[in-house]
C-alpha cells in the first residue's frame, strides 16, 4: 500500500510541478500557499499537522517561502513558536498560480472521470484519517 500511495503521489507531484515551473512554485509551495490562505494564521506545528509534513522539510520550504516573502512568520506566546500566515505577495503569488492549477486539475479529473475522482479524494481522506488517529496501533 505505502509503495502504491508513493509511486501515485510521485505521479502527480512531477505532472503539478512540471505545470507550476514556469511560475517559479514548487508543488509542496503550492500547498502551504493553500493551506495558509485557508487557516489564516496558525502556528508552524498546527501547519505541519495540518499538512501530515515532518518538521525539517516544512522548515526548509518555509524558509525559502520566507526569502520569496511569500510568508511572514511571528513570535507566539512561546518563543519556541513560530506564528505563519500570508504575506500579500504570496496572496498574489497563488492567486496567479490558481488558473495553472485548476487546468491540470480539470485534465486530471477529466481524465479519471467525475466519480473516481470523487472516490480517490475519499479514499485519501480516510486512509489519512486512519493512519494519524490509529497510527502505531495499526
Amino acid at each position: 500500500m505505502c509503495g502504491s500511495f508513493r509511486r501515485t503521489s510521485r505521479a502527480l507531484t512531477q505532472l503539478y510541478e512540471q505545470a507550476l515551473r514556469p511560475l517559479g512554485l514548487r508543488a509542496t509551495q503550492l500547498t502551504i500557499l493553500q493551506m495558509l490562505s485557508l487557516a489564516g494564521e496558525v502556528s508552524q506545528g498546527q501547519l505541519g499537522e495540518m499538512l501530515t509534513m515532518d518538521s525539517t522539510s516544512l522548515t526548509r520550504t518555509l524558509a525559502i517561502m520566507g526569502r520569496r516573502g511569500w510568508i511572514t512568520a511571528r513570535r507566539g506566546k512561546d518563543r519556541r513558536e513560530r506564528r505563519l500566515r500570508l504575506a500579500s505577495a504570496g496572496v498574489t503569488q497563488l492567486r496567479s498560480t490558481l488558473p495553472v492549477w485548476e487546468k491540470v486539475q480539470s485534465r486530471l479529473r477529466r481524465q479519471l472521470g467525475a466519480q473516481a475522482w470523487k472516490n480517490l479524494l475519499q479514499l485519501t481522506h480516510q486512509v489519512t484519517r486512519v493512519v494519524k488517529t490509529e497510527g502505531g496501533s495499526l
